[in-house]
């Protein structure tokens, strides 16, 4: 049997370290699913600040070798102010991606939810930029690995929020700079086919566990393009058309 605490307190143990560990799959290779969110659980914050997707994108399935969504709750303490710097030194491995941010009007949960229910639950809309930390040497894991290790949080910044009236999530042009320079470039339907919809999955996938969205949290709605390593001395940089832009320095 998988012991699921131990893991935990190895990936725990890591990132209190900022050290990368081998995935876990290697030591245990009967890590599947189901037991990965598990493990994921006993390393749930008390304070949870919403939900977070990963690997929505195909940008991002083809980046880590991947092929399907995944999900992980949010730390209230990881959240970065505007203006905020990122200090790298507190992390492994870090890596930047654009989002588009959800927060959430009302409760909502349930295993019919659609796009229309998360865009009508829905206070805001904003620009997102995510850090993801693996846990992992070089972002080398299974599906089970990145599960296990919360998808790969570490912090997140969210920009001025916007009402979702009127936009069409869709189509909204997407580009991520580095250091002033265009790293690439998406639209919201990198997100599969629709950040909103993306929304609707997690909701759907919670409701299995027993779980939905409250009023008040976030959403991460999922890298929308790969992700950029960044450094000390590195700025980042999300527009997305009609939602505005949003700058995050390293040190």
């Amino acid at each position: 049997m998988v012991d699921v605490d131990a893991l935990a307190d190895r990936l725990r143990m890591a990132a209190a370290t900022r050290t990368p560990i081998a995935p876990l799959t290697v030591t245990e290779p009967a890590l599947d699913l189901p037991t990965a969110y598990a493990v994921q659980q006993a390393q749930r914050p008390a304070d949870a600040a919403g939900w977070k997707l990963g690997i929505t994108s195909r940008a991002k399935q083809v980046q880590v070798g991947l092929d399907s969504a995944v999900h992980a709750a949010l730390d209230a303490a990881d959240a970065l102010d505007p203006g905020e710097p990122l200090e790298v030194s507190q992390l492994i491995q870090p890596r930047a991606e654009p989002e588009i941010v959800f927060v959430l009007g009302c409760d909502l949960a349930g295993p019919h939810v659609r796009a229309a229910d998360v865009l009508a639950a829905s206070s805001s809309v904003a620009v997102g930029l995510e850090i993801l930390d693996s846990r992992f040497h070089d972002y080398r894991f299974t599906m089970a690995d990145v599960v296990a290790d919360r998808v790969s949080a570490a912090r997140h910044l969210v920009g001025d929020p916007l009402p979702p009236t009127g936009l069409d999530l869709r189509l909204v042009g997407v580009v991520m700079e580095k250091n002033g320079v265009p790293t690439a470039t998406a639209s919201g339907a990198a997100s599969l086919g629709h950040p909103a919809a993306a929304v609707a999955w997690l909701v759907r996938r919670l409701a299995a566990e027993g779980e939905g969205l409250h009023a008040g949290q976030i959403v991460l709605s999922g890298g929308l393009t790969a992700a950029v390593p960044v450094d000390s001395g590195d700025v980042v940089t999300a527009t997305i058309d009609r939602l505005g832009s949003l700058t995050l320095s390293c040190r």
